[in-house]
């Protein structure tokens, strides 16, 4: 597991709830959370994924995730 972190357009508790059941429903995704307070919406996701396996998912919620470096 590592712990990658993205750049969102995840902007409100709302789309919070959005992204939630893709999120969880991954057994790849051991943990996550956005930081809402954040100017980029930080979201950090603890998995076995890679970076662009979880920017798809996001992709599927209907979301935009970059990772950050």
């Amino acid at each position: 597991m590592e712990t990658l972190k993205f750049k969102t357009n995840i902007k409100c508790n709302a789309c919070v709830a959005t992204v939630t059941p893709f999120l969880n429903d991954d057994k790849a995704i051991e943990t996550w959370q956005v930081d809402l307070l954040s100017p980029q919406r930080t979201l950090e996701v603890e998995t076995s994924r890679s970076a662009d396996e979880i920017a798809g998912i996001l992709k599927k919620a209907g979301y935009l995730a970059e990772e950050i470096a």
